[in-house]
């Protein structure tokens, strides 16, 4: 177990650039979502749109979508990330600006189209800097994400989103003036095929899994280590929802 034991400590100490989990390809698998979050972008999306993607990350997913760069407008508030987007996307044409307190750092009904993926917001000022019939589409990871696991390694867990719900969400945007187009909540399941793949995870992800170092948690990994010895992975819930809404 000792080898086993310096490779967790190894994985606890990386880091991340952007929002990249290339590091975990082949070593974690969710179940499919019934919907596709690139799917939705692009059925609302048009080029002539404006359109804005909050929490932008390092830009990873947004240049997926692929949209006209000069009609494409991001927000990223980590400041590392940030830095990152200006070094990235700005020499394409992509307006980035850094993003706190929930306040949007853009003008009154600026834009078609506001997309978030994970990102938190404040519905009114969505609602601000879209233009009449602009279309929200949001993906969000609900409160119950991977609580069952968190708890298992570091005992009960303090949410900070205890209202992070579809019907929650539905409600907080109906009262801002948007109507709901479609929505979907969902619980699938992660398989972890290595125990240094959820010891990252668990140290990025440190909201999900407050407190967790492997010291701490060494005799709870090992357990679900012999888990995997035995069945090939260990599993762990995700929970996700999504909305699309138009002003």
């Amino acid at each position: 177990m000792s080898e086993l034991k310096d490779f967790w400590l190894a994985e606890e100490k990386r880091t991340m650039i952007g929002w990249d989990f290339s590091n975990l390809d082949n070593r974690w698998k969710m179940e499919d979502l019934p919907w596709d979050y690139f799917e939705l972008v692009k059925k609302y999306n048009i080029a002539d749109f404006k359109l804005l993607d909050m929490g932008t990350g390092g830009g990873e997913l947004l240049l997926q979508i692929k949209h006209p760069y000069n009609n494409t407008f991001a927000t990223e508030g980590y400041r590392q990330n940030y830095e990152l987007c200006k070094e990235t996307l700005e020499p394409l044409g992509i307006t980035i600006r850094f993003f706190e307190n929930d306040i949007i750092p853009y003008e009154d009904e600026m834009f078609d189209l506001v997309i978030n993926r994970h990102e938190s917001y404040n519905p009114l000022e969505v609602y601000r800097v879209l233009k009449p019939n602009g279309v929200f589409i949001t993906q969000q990871v609900g409160n119950d994400n991977n609580k069952a696991m968190s708890e298992f390694l570091i005992g009960k867990r303090k949410s900070l989103f205890p209202n992070n719900y579809l019907p929650l969400a539905v409600k907080q945007i109906t009262d801002c003036g948007f109507r709901i187009i479609e929505s979907d909540e969902i619980y699938v399941e992660m398989k972890y095929f290595d125990i240094g793949a959820l010891v990252y995870y668990a140290k990025i992800i440190e909201w999900e899994f407050a407190g967790f170092s492997v010291e701490k948690c060494y005799n709870k990994l090992v357990e679900l280590q012999n888990k995997i010895d035995d069945c090939g992975y260990v599993g762990s819930t995700e929970h996700r929802y999504y909305l699309v809404a138009k002003k």
